[in-house]
């Protein structure tokens, strides 16, 4: 009868192996809630070898959370074909794919798990950030685009971000809808800004201009022509 040897990992294949199990774990519980008997555990070591690799869980979170960031900040890269309304729907429904595979952990991230003071964790949550502000404003073509530009762009990221804790928290509002909501809030803050600003017009305008008949910016101008009219009080 022969056993089998446990295989030995070098050190570079050892850290990633303890990252994607500390990333599994943080997926379903908040990393707070996460012990390093647990991620040692789970990765079949012992307790002070996880400490061998990394100084304490703070350093294994903000790991774990470096990896996160580099996969939800690919979830924004997008051909750059098609009416944007449909590129965005796909960049949405990504999104949530990420947030609801990574739950507890995606909260932990934006509402502070133990990594929180942290300049390094804080530094990669705002590069994801400008990842995918950078995106959004390279699919609306525009080289150098302006404060409000800026301002619609990052308060629509900032949006999607609230909107997926609160989908987390409750699932109250069925997540399909909420993916199409916020394509639509997208053309909403863009053509409020374009009430006051020349360039921001311009810029709504080439959105329409490429956007079909059954696209999603159409929808929303649909869903808005269908409202009911408002009961006028004898």
């Amino acid at each position: 009868m022969t056993t089998g040897a446990r295989r030995r990992m070098g050190v570079e294949e050892r850290r990633d192996q303890l990252i994607a199990v500390a990333l599994d774990l943080f997926s379903h519980r908040s990393p707070e809630d996460v012990s390093i008997d647990e991620i040692a555990e789970a990765a079949g070591i012992s307790r002070p070898l996880v400490y061998h690799y990394f100084p304490g869980k703070r350093q294994l979170y903000e790991a774990a959370l470096r990896r996160a960031a580099e996969e939800l900040t690919a979830r924004f890269v997008e051909p750059h074909e098609g009416p944007l309304g449909a590129r965005l729907l796909r960049v949405m429904e990504r999104f949530f794919d990420f947030v609801e595979v990574h739950g507890p952990g995606f909260s932990a991230l934006m509402r502070g798990g133990p990594a929180v003071g942290s300049t390094r964790a804080s530094a990669m949550i705002d590069g994801v950030r400008q990842a995918a502000y950078e995106q959004i404003v390279a699919h609306l073509g525009v080289p150098d685009p302006t404060p409000r530009l800026e301002l619609v762009v990052r308060s629509w990221i900032s949006l999607a971000e609230t909107t997926a804790l609160l989908w987390l928290d409750r699932r109250s509002i069925p997540r399909a809808e909420l993916e199409r909501q916020l394509v639509h809030d997208f053309a909403a803050l863009a053509a409020v800004s374009a009430a006051y600003d020349d360039r921001m017009a311009q810029v709504v305008r080439q959105m329409l201009a490429d956007e079909p008949a059954d696209g999603m910016f159409a929808d929303l101008v649909g869903r808005l022509m269908a409202l009911p009219a408002p009961v006028r009080c004898a």
